[in-house]
């Protein structure tokens, strides 16, 4: 009777051992919300073991990214979300960004901690950097125009233009342009139109009357151009 009453006794403990040892696991829900050009995550440290749900929301104006622990959700364009799940079975901080071109650099990184203690929060270096879409403006050049009539399909991607014609003869030449890519991107006819800042699988057609010589374009969006979103069109007598 006594050997009975040891063994029910040895059994319940080891049931409150594993229901313990199992709690200790838990799931933490984290929104992550991102903007230009910084993250803001609603907690920055969870016990060591922890699995974490990262829910990511872009809410800024062009499109960013998360990556953690070798672990990363796909681009997200404006206003969409997307979730992440990470396991942290290990202490110490985990380094995060964005990981589109130029943004880590503008802010958007930060150490996630796990089972120790937050890093100290600094303020981030101010940015010139606008990512207010420029106003979509229209200027005539000055010089002859010639007859021809062109159009001019211009497609947007990460990160590049590709033309249909790089050189055109002087005339009415018409842009159709098609972002193509999966981040915001627009086409800047420098000193001449600023297209508008198209979303992925959006189009815009403008018309306008060039004078022959070599006209810069460029992507607007921060950092694009950096990266190769800028090229030269030219014009022929």
């Amino acid at each position: 009777m006594l050997a009975l009453l040891m063994l029910a006794a040895a059994g319940l403990a080891a049931g409150v051992f594993a229901a313990g040892g199992s709690s200790s696991a838990k799931s933490v829900a984290i929104t992550v919300t991102a903007k230009e050009f910084s993250f803001k995550l609603s907690k920055r440290s969870v016990p060591a073991g922890s699995t974490v749900v990262f829910t990511v929301v872009n809410k800024g104006k062009i499109s960013h990214d998360f990556k953690i622990a070798g672990k990363k959700i796909a681009t997200l364009s404006p206003g969409k979300s997307a979730k992440l799940t990470v396991k942290f079975a290990k202490k110490g901080r985990f380094p995060y960004l964005c990981t589109l071109p130029g943004h880590a650099s503008a802010g958007m990184k930060g150490s996630f901690a796990v089972g120790v203690a937050p890093a100290k929060t600094t303020t981030p270096p101010s940015t010139s950097t606008s990512v207010t879409p420029p106003p979509t403006t229209t200027t005539t050049p000055t010089g002859t125009v010639g007859s021809a009539s062109t159009t001019i399909n211009v497609s947007m991607f990460e990160y590049g233009f590709t033309l249909s014609q790089t050189t055109v003869p002087s005339g009415h030449v018409t842009f159709v342009v098609t972002n193509n890519g999966g981040e915001v991107h627009n086409f800047d006819l420098a000193t001449v139109h600023v297209g508008a800042y198209l979303n992925p699988g959006q189009s815009e057609t403008w018309t306008v009357d060039l004078p022959p010589r070599q006209y810069g374009y460029l992507c607007d969006v921060a950092f694009h151009a950096q990266q190769g979103m800028q090229g030269t069109l030219t014009v022929t007598p």
